[in-house]
């Protein structure tokens, strides 16, 4: 059976009540931490700039997050991808190195505004859409960055391919070709990673977009290759490039409905590439344990896989010196001058008179780099952090996280009240969250959505 019809039928022969407790809560958790960060999100320069090109295209009856705009599907769908990912500060499957939330939600509120799916149907649609993107980014066996593609874009669209055609009422042959299809619309360029530019926010919505379209021509009667992955110019040949060995088709089915890979994503505690974050907790508990000054620094050095550097670490003068908040998340040596120096990494970290703060760029250029042969990569993310200190001392941290180390609920909410608190009253946030955690509860998505639009009442 080729993997697009098992994955068609994983998405049709699902009841909602096949999936354990658990592991809808958790869905339902990262669903609330999506919301979160689009609200956050909202405040920032590059969503207003979003809306107005994408308003361009005219108005429609889809709701974008914090906003009184609305929008055609597809371009409500894609701003509201733009919203989670655009701080870098949604959940992560670290197999697959997958943003999977900030391409499933958008694609579960707009698709479920139209179809008026039920609460249950939704989260269940979901799961599926979820499950899809984490399997096929983790078959990729960590390869996708290396040759260029941004996993989340290209995993997403076909991801969504699944959710959307699952909520549209697909059949298993009809949902074979939406993947088949979304497979000639999958893209995502790793170029901004280089420079801090704006595009990699906007991948998910466009995967979600693009997923909505293969769903909705595949609806029509529009046929695509059923060897959507294995083919000879399919997606892990094609998107692994010269790396297509690494890639294992037979890994998207491998367990389906016995092992939900998608719970285990990693909810991000800080607003930064997740490449950093083990290094972050490094020198952030040296910098607690030994209590010495950022001017006491000789020299940092930090192990890393081999991804690492090229997402976070090259080009090194450019990393070592950020010209935007989005370039100051993807750059190791300011994260670390940062966590040294503040102590911790959140969204203030990533305020211009911070990022441009003279002291922590002086120690930017204190931090260096080595590929580290042991590496837990694709499996884990590994930090192991060295500050050499003036006096001659050597101090030494390393820290690993694990993808079935995700963080407690509690931790998710708190998380999501801090982002919700710059745009909205903490009131209408708590009724936010709380229809969120009761969504399988719900008739349709409209309660939701009612209050996720700026132009509610």
């Amino acid at each position: 059976m080729f993997v697009s019809e098992a994955l068609a039928r994983f998405a049709t022969e699902l009841e909602y009540d096949d999936v354990p407790e658990a592991i809808r809560t958790r869905a339902k958790l990262l669903i609330l931490d999506a919301i979160g960060i689009a609200f956050a999100s909202s405040t920032y320069e590059f969503a207003p700039k979003a809306l107005a090109g994408l308003s361009r295209f005219g108005s429609g009856e889809h709701i974008v997050i914090n906003s009184e705009r609305k929008l055609a599907l597809r371009d409500a769908v894609t701003m509201n991808g733009i919203l989670v990912h655009g701080l870098d500060y949604d959940d992560t499957y670290l197999p697959g190195a997958v943003h999977m939330t900030s391409s499933g939600v958008p694609c579960l509120l707009g698709v479920g505004a139209e179809w008026k799916a039920s609460g249950r149907e939704l989260l269940t649609a979901l799961i599926v859409g979820l499950e899809s993107s984490a399997r096929i980014g983790a078959a990729g066996n960590g390869g996708f960055q290396k040759v260029g593609f941004h996993p989340t874009a290209i995993c997403g669209a076909m991801g969504c391919s699944v959710l959307a055609g699952r909520l549209f009422g697909l059949d298993i042959a009809k949902l074979r070709n939406a993947q088949g299809i979304a497979l000639s619309l999958a893209s995502g360029t790793m170029q901004p990673m280089q420079d801090g530019t704006w595009t990699k926010r906007l991948h998910p919505g466009a995967a979600a977009a693009s997923g909505i379209t293969a769903a909705a021509l595949a609806e029509g009667g529009f046929l695509g290759p059923a060897e959507a992955y294995e083919g000879r110019f399919g997606f892990y040949n094609m998107f692994l490039a010269e790396l297509r060995d690494k890639g294992d088709p037979s890994l998207v089915t491998r367990g389906l409905r016995e092992t939900w890979e998608f719970a285990r994503s990693s909810v991000k505690l800080y607003p930064a590439c997740h490449q950093s974050h083990a290094f972050m907790n490094a020198a952030i508990k040296l910098a607690n344990e030994h209590r010495f000054a950022p001017e006491d620094i000789e020299r940092v050095d930090t192990l890393v896989a081999d991804v690492t550097r090229e997402l976070v670490c090259e080009p090194a003068a450019a990393k070592r010196r950020p010209d935007s908040s989005y370039a100051a998340q993807l750059s190791l040596p300011y994260g670390m001058a940062a966590c040294f120096t503040r102590k911790s990494f959140g969204l203030k970290e990533l305020e211009e008179d911070v990022y441009t703060d003279r002291r922590l760029l002086e120690l930017a250029q204190k931090v260096h780099y080595e590929i580290d042969p042991k590496a837990g990569f694709p499996k884990t993310r590994s930090g192991e952090v060295i500050v050499s200190l003036k006096n001659g001392a050597k101090l030494r941290a390393r820290e690993e996280i694990h993808p079935d180390e995700p963080a407690s609920a509690e931790a998710i909410v708190r998380k999501y009240f801090a982002n919700t608190d710059m745009a909205i009253e903490r009131s209408h946030a708590e009724k936010i969250r709380d229809v969120i955690l009761a969504l399988d509860e719900q008739p349709d998505v409209h309660a939701l959505t009612r209050l996720l639009s700026g132009g509610r009442t």
